[in-house]
């Protein structure tokens, strides 16, 4: 008799255990911080496809306007620079590396705007049914960039909330040493100024 309460009494506490242990975030912090990565990648493959889709525009302007040759270098170089500055899912806790890939993100909408105020002034070009298309995908994809962007900062803040929450903050300390993840900033370049039309 003694040995099936002994028995009990174990089982009992090797439960106790197991539930103290769950509700302290050794699961969910996990779980949360693989979410945040998972948006990231999101935000990366929107960032990716606008990468994508600015050689095909910037080749059918060229074609319609030779002589704007600077705004569409501008577009191309942004483009090239802002796809040299990545940040490694494993580093989203520095807000210096995602400031750095914001600032480079910015850089390419700052040209794309440009790019689009010159194309207002060519009527003809608006016309164009190719580029109409890849204008329409560039709007579609600058959108799925700002929700994959709010998504991620939900994420991050679902996160950082477990992460310093009693009674998971006691895991995210002792276990995993878990720090706060960045999250997107609104970007400061020209985000007061709306672009100009002159003609």
């Amino acid at each position: 008799m003694r040995f099936f309460a002994a028995r009990t009494a174990r089982f009992g506490a090797l439960a106790a255990l197991a539930l103290s242990v769950s509700a302290c975030g050794v699961n969910s912090i996990p779980t949360k911080e693989e979410a945040v990565k998972a948006k990231w990648g999101d935000v990366e493959n929107q960032y990716q496809r606008r990468a994508d889709l600015i050689p095909n525009l910037v080749a059918t302007v060229k074609g319609y306007a030779a002589q704007e040759k600077d705004v569409l270098e501008g577009v191309t170089k942004a483009r090239a620079s802002a796809s040299q500055v990545t940040v490694d899912a494993s580093k989203l806790s520095d807000p210096d590396q995602i400031a750095k890939f914001e600032a480079a993100q910015a850089q390419v909408g700052s040209a794309l705007s440009r790019l689009l105020v010159t194309v207002e002034k060519y009527p003809d070009l608006k016309s164009n049914e190719n580029f109409l298309q890849l204008q329409s995908q560039l709007e579609g994809t600058e959108n799925r960039i700002a929700v994959a962007r709010r998504d991620y900062n939900a994420s991050v803040q679902d996160y950082n909330t477990e992460i310093r929450t009693f009674p998971s903050m006691v895991a995210a300390k002792v276990i995993y040493g878990s720090k706060p993840i960045a999250s997107f900033k609104a970007t400061t370049v020209n985000a007061d100024t709306a672009p100009k039309v002159a003609f």
